[in-house]
């Protein structure tokens, strides 16, 4: 794990202030992606500093490296705003036993990244992961250029600065721009400018304590099988005064089409929250929270 060193000086041991407290551990936190992607432009906002990362093929991989503690944590897209829920990622945290300790809303930005020599008109490929090419199509159809699918908008940037290409563009995020010393020839070109993805952070039980505070929660609830029962949690939650930001059904493996649900809730104080767990156990055969946090803020 790296550190970062504030308030040093050259006459200072390493990893000692001036004021003689050792520095702030930076996390390493497990990614979805390689270095320059939107997971790890995620992670440096959430932790307001530049963490190292984990760089994992899958989001299977992301829970294994938090919770067999090669990272501290781990950051995972579960929404956007445009596409929607990401299902299997939902199921990934319900196996996981990790508790979510934040969230951050953080608008996608592609931009169109060129090696420093190339201009526009010397383009005749651009590169990038399907999505993003799908969401630029309206930048896109402005030109003759053939559209090549890769596995990832930052392994795109990384190629094309890795083999100096000088015909090839890559759609990618900022960051995979300074990370691999390319220049934004054209920002922002996605064709929908209010595309927000919703991010949660992750963490070891061990490593978050058990009582956790906040004024948001995600849980995770089974209604009994009953007529109306799940009408009669919601009118908990609204009784209440707690409001619920969302509400996400999944089938149980192995049952007759009885459901589980998903639900994020925000609320004023802990109390209020706690009222609500109380009230809706009876009428749940099995309840989860899976954790207790602070609001996103939006980036």
């Amino acid at each position: 794990m790296s550190t970062i060193l504030k308030e040093t000086s050259d006459n200072n041991d390493a990893g000692i202030s001036l004021k003689g407290k050792l520095a702030e551990p930076t996390p390493h936190i497990a990614i979805q992606g390689i270095e320059g992607c939107f997971h790890q432009q995620a992670a440096n906002y959430f932790f307001d500093k530049s963490v190292s990362v984990e760089c994992c093929t899958t989001f299977k991989e992301v829970i294994a490296a938090a919770k067999d503690k090669r990272a501290d944590g781990c950051i995972m897209a579960i929404e956007n705003s445009i596409a929607g829920s990401i299902l299997p990622n939902y199921n990934l945290i319900q196996g996981s036993n990790l508790k979510v300790t934040g969230e951050i809303y953080m608008q996608i930005h592609q931009n169109l990244l060129v090696n420093p020599e190339v201009e526009l008109e010397d383009i005749k490929e651009v590169h990038s992961h399907t999505m993003a090419l799908q969401q630029c199509y309206k930048f896109l159809d402005q030109y003759k250029w053939k559209l090549v699918e890769s596995d990832d908008t930052a392994l795109s940037a990384r190629h094309i600065a890795q083999y100096k290409s000088k015909h090839i563009a890559a759609i990618a995020s900022s960051l995979a721009a300074d990370i691999y010393g390319l220049k934004v020839i054209a920002p922002k070109i996605q064709t929908l400018k209010k595309n927000y993805t919703r991010f949660l952070v992750l963490k070891r039980p061990e490593d978050v304590g058990e009582q956790q505070t906040g004024n948001k929660a995600s849980v995770n609830f089974q209604t009994i099988h009953k007529e109306g029962s799940l009408a009669r949690v919601l009118g908990v939650i609204a009784i209440h005064k707690v409001n619920l930001t969302k509400l996400q059904s999944f089938p149980i493996p192995g049952s007759e089409f009885k459901y589980q649900f998903h639900a994020d809730m925000e609320f004023d104080n802990m109390e209020s929250f706690e009222r609500v767990i109380k009230k809706i156990r009876p009428l749940t055969e099995d309840i989860k929270i899976y954790g207790i946090y602070n609001k996103g803020i939006w980036k």
